[in-house]
C-alpha cells in the first residue's frame, strides 16, 4: 500500500500530551507514554497514528479503526472504538490542520521550486525527449521513452513511468504518474488543495500532505487542475480519461475506465466508481459517493450519493425519468 506522504518530511513522534497542548485543552491523567507517529484517515490508521471524525456519514469507517487517537465532536465520540483517545474539541477540521501542521510543517507551502535545473543538464538528457525551456526539480524519477512539451517544470518529488507524454506550458509536482499516460498541455497538478479556516480574523490553511497518483493508460485534458491530497492521496484510476479545463479538488477518487467531459469540477473527498461519464459543466459536492456504471448528464449538479448503475440530470440531480417527465 502506497504511504500518503512519501514527500514530505515527518517530524514526530509527539505525545498525547503534546497534542492536548497545541489544541489548548486542559485534561487531567492524560498519559504522557503514548507517542502518535503519523496522521492519517480512518481507514489508513494504525495503532501508532492519530486520527479524526467530524461527520456521522463516516460512521462505519470509525467504528473499526485502529487509531490510536482521533480527534472528534462530544457528539460522535461514542461511534469510535473503546481503546482510541478520543481528542474532543468543538472544530474537528480545524484542530486536525494544526496536529498536521506540526507533524508535517514543510506541507503548509508550496513557493516555486529552486532546485530545477535545466534538463540538458541533468541525466534525463539523453533519456527523455523534450522541447525548449524544461525544467525538472530535484528527486525526480522519469522512465523510458517519455517526451515533456515546451515550458514545462517537473518540479520536485514527481515520478513519471514509461512511454508518458507530457504536454507544454504544464507543471507537475508531489506526484506519482504511472505508464502510459498523457498530460495535454496547460496542467497543474500536484500543488495544494484549497482549503482554510477562519481563526481570529485571519485563514489558516489546512496542510496538504497527500499526493496525486494516476494509473496507466489515463489522459489529462488541457488545462486541467489536479490538487494533491490533503490527508489521503488524489487518485485517478487507469483508463480513465478527462476532458479539457477538469477541476479535481484534494482527496477525491476517480474509479477506472471513466470518461469526464470538460469543465466538470469535482470538490474534496468525493469518491467516483468505475465506469462512470460525466457530461460537461457539471459539479459533484464535497464527500459524496458515486456509485459505479453512473450516467451525469451536462450541467448537473450532484449534492447526494447516487447509488450503482443510475442515470441523473439536473440541477439537484435526480434520477434521468424523473427530470424528463418534470420538463415536459
Amino acid at each position: 500500500m502506497l504511504m500518503t506522504n512519501p514527500f514530505f518530511k515527518n517530524y514526530g513522534p509527539i505525545t498525547i500530551k503534546d497534542i492536548y497542548k497545541v489544541l489548548k485543552i486542559k485534561k487531567d491523567n492524560i498519559n504522557s507514554k503514548v507517542k502518535i507517529f503519523d496522521i492519517a484517515d480512518l481507514n489508513s490508521a494504525s495503532k501508532k497514528d492519530i486520527t479524526f471524525l467530524h461527520s456521522n456519514k463516516y460512521k462505519s469507517q470509525a467504528s473499526i479503526t485502529k487509531a490510536a487517537a482521533c480527534i472528534t465532536t462530544k457528539n460522535l465520540q461514542h461511534i469510535l472504538p473503546s481503546k482510541c483517545e478520543k481528542i474532543i474539541v468543538e472544530n474537528v477540521l480545524l484542530s486536525t490542520a494544526k496536529v498536521t501542521g506540526i507533524l508535517y510543517p514543510d506541507s503548509i507551502n508550496d513557493d516555486f521550486d529552486s532546485s530545477v535545473k535545466e534538463i540538458s543538464k541533468t541525466k534525463f538528457k539523453k533519456q527523455v525527449k523534450y522541447g525548449k525551456n524544461v525544467l525538472i526539480g530535484s528527486n525526480v524519477k522519469i522512465g523510458k521513452k517519455c517526451l515533456i512539451g515546451h515550458n514545462t517544470i517537473i518540479e520536485k518529488n514527481v515520478v513519471i513511468g514509461d512511454n508518458c507524454s507530457i504536454g507544454s506550458n504544464t507543471i507537475i509536482r508531489n506526484s506519482i504518474l504511472k505508464n502510459n499516460i498523457k498530460v495535454l498541455d496547460g496542467c497543474v497538478i500536484g500543488k495544494k488543495g484549497f482549503g482554510f479556516f477562519p481563526v481570529n480574523g485571519n485563514n489558516l490553511r489546512f496542510p496538504q500532505i497527500g499526493i496525486v497518483l494516476i494509473d496507466d493508460n489515463t489522459e489529462i485534458g488541457c488545462g486541467s487542475t489536479i490538487d494533491r491530497g490533503s490527508i489521503s492521496n488524489t487518485v485517478i484510476g487507469k483508463n480513465t480519461y478527462l476532458d479539457n479545463q477538469i477541476h479535481i479538488a484534494h482527496n477525491v477518487k476517480i474509479g477506472n475506465n471513466c470518461i469526464i467531459a470538460g469543465q466538470v469540477g469535482f470538490a474534496g473527498s468525493s469518491n467516483l466508481g468505475d465506469n462512470v461519464m460525466i457530461g460537461g459543466q457539471a459539479g459533484i459536492s464535497g464527500h459524496l459517493k458515486i456509485g459505479n456504471n453512473i450516467k451525469i448528464g451536462g450541467g448537473s449538479g450532484v449534492i447526494k450519493d447516487i447509488q450503482d448503475n443510475s442515470k441523473v440530470m439536473g440541477y439537484p440531480a435526480k434520477d434521468l425519468k424523473e427530470f424528463i417527465k418534470d420538463k415536459k
